[in-house]
């Protein structure tokens, strides 16, 4: 489905995903949109984390599309992300409407990755098996490097997502990224981002979305 413009509400809703796919209430806004399904009731309450293997990333605006009220009954549930860096920490690809040339581009690299997927179902398949467990309950989180990460992945760092940006890691928050501490050598960690969307940075990814939000960089 394609993407629709923030709707401004004085209520937070459940809506803004972490990088570790959790979906919070925040009234902080984020710079990309997504969806993967429809996950709450009829009186938008969130019911379930997600709902079907088609999980989505999106331009914030697109040909001018607006839908209000957000979580509609028997619509997929809006979500938020801070920026393409969160997006892809929650197991989220760029959606194959309003970001084409971003999807063409993670398809040319995936056929790379995976010479035997091609297409979306593949892609979302495998994304699936990388991101959770194989009874759905559990957030996959394997062990690896620290020194061999890109910029823009996420890892766990005592106790909690951050960011690897240079020499640094950033503290995840809902309105931007937190306190900078150093990144050390040597140290193997939890890895958030799923590991082929890990590669898709080392790529050098530069998506039409913002790769990462203002804070990152001060």
């Amino acid at each position: 489905m394609g993407p629709v413009l923030p709707y401004r509400s004085v209520m937070s809703l459940q809506n803004r995903v972490t990088p570790l796919g959790e979906l919070i209430a925040d009234p902080a806004r984020g710079l990309v949109y997504g969806n993967r399904g429809c996950l709450h009731d009829e009186l938008g309450r969130i019911r379930r984390q997600y709902n079907g293997k088609r999980w989505i990333a999106c331009r914030l605006e697109f040909k001018g599309w607006l839908r209000r009220p957000l979580l509609q009954p028997g619509r997929f549930t809006e979500l938020f992300f801070l920026d393409e860096a969160t997006a892809f920490a929650a197991g989220h690809r760029p959606c194959a409407l309003c970001r084409r040339g971003d999807y063409d581009r993670l398809g040319a690299l995936w056929r790379e990755l995976h010479p035997e997927q091609t297409g979306a179902d593949a892609i979302d398949g495998q994304l699936h098996l990388e991101r959770l467990s194989a009874d759905g309950r559990e957030r996959r989180l394997p062990v690896v490097a620290l020194d061999l990460l890109p910029d823009g992945a996420f890892i766990m760092w005592d106790g909690e997502p951050a960011l690897v940006l240079g020499a640094y890691l950033r503290a995840w928050r809902a309105a931007g990224y937190g306190e900078r501490g150093a990144r050390p050598g040597g140290a193997y960690v939890p890895l958030i981002t799923p590991p082929s969307l890990v590669e898709v940075l080392r790529s050098g990814w530069a998506p039409v979305v913002p790769l990462l939000h203002p804070t990152a960089l001060r």
